[in-house]
């Protein structure tokens, strides 16, 4: 379910120039989908507020879910600390946190999400996990009325997210404080959300992991065919969990997800932990 304490926005870097990887890396196809469409439907669906695609200067970038807003960096090649001033800037009037991440994070769970910026109480600026050995400022959590802030370091030449570090309060949440949350530690045990691929052989092998196993169940005249009672199927999108049970998505057939969204959307990214009950539209689902 979305956070309940503030509304939060989900910023997403798409503007790198993903040299290690050769080609760029918003557009890599991930189950049917981009890694990109990925990661911006699962903060979609894990936050209230806005999302926003922080792109380069004419950047190209593959289709979006609905509703998703871009913004262009005004200069390209400037690093992630640019990124961060932009898109805090293009929510900063409309929510009080937000959400930061990379777009090639396909392991991201909502758990590590909702974690993250549960850590923003009051008096403090960014939530910093230092996950898996590595600080991780690009999933993590900022207060927006940091985007003046972080604008000014950056027009100073000061561009590494260390400085802005430097002069608000962080709180840096290590592996044992994150796995402390239950749903973190019974979904993402290993902390796989704060993984990047940043090379073909990271790229190759992520995309060759078993998808998340998700929990489907049909009901009313869905059910028939066999298809009555709980399945546990290994899928990353509602269209791959319709397919496992056979059933084929359309007007007819919506999805509830974890019994609180109901969707008909087939790229709707699903992770560990997910419930997916299929109804028949007609049946008054």
């Amino acid at each position: 379910m979305p956070i309940p304490e503030e509304l939060a926005a989900g910023v997403v870097l798409a503007g790198g120039r993903s040299s290690r990887m050769g080609t760029p890396k918003s557009a890599l196809e991930w189950h049917g989908s981009t890694l990109l469409h990925r990661t911006t439907a699962l903060l979609a669906r894990t936050v209230d507020g806005p999302i926003v695609v922080v792109a380069a200067p004419g950047q190209d970038l593959p289709a979006l879910p609905a509703g998703v807003e871009v913004v262009a960096d005004p200069v390209e090649g400037r690093g992630p600390l640019q990124g961060i001033a932009v898109g805090l800037t293009a929510v900063a009037n409309r929510v009080p946190l937000a959400f930061v991440c990379s777009t090639d994070m396909p392991f991201l769970h909502p758990a590590f999400v909702r974690h993250v910026l549960r850590a923003l109480v009051p008096g403090t600026d960014v939530a910093l996990p230092l996950a898996r050995g590595f600080r991780q400022p690009l999933a993590a959590g900022y207060r927006t009325s940091l985007a003046e802030l972080a604008t000014g370091l950056v027009t100073d030449g000061k561009l590494k997210p260390g400085l802005l570090f430097e002069r608000c309060e962080v709180d840096r949440i290590d592996d044992a404080r994150l796995l402390a949350d239950p749903d973190l530690a019974r979904f993402d045990p290993d902390l796989d959300s704060v993984v990047n691929v940043n090379e073909p052989a990271d790229y190759e092998a992520a995309r060759c992991r078993e998808p998340a196993a998700v929990v489907v169940e049909c009901f009313g005249a869905l059910a028939g065919d066999g298809r009555r009672g709980p399945r546990q199927v290994h899928t990353a999108t509602l269209a791959a969990a319709a397919d496992a049970v056979g059933i084929k998505l359309g007007r007819h057939v919506v999805a509830a997800l974890n019994g609180d969204q109901i969707t008909r959307d087939p790229l709707l990214p699903l992770v560990a932990g997910d419930t997916v009950a299929f109804l028949s539209a007609d049946a008054g689902g």
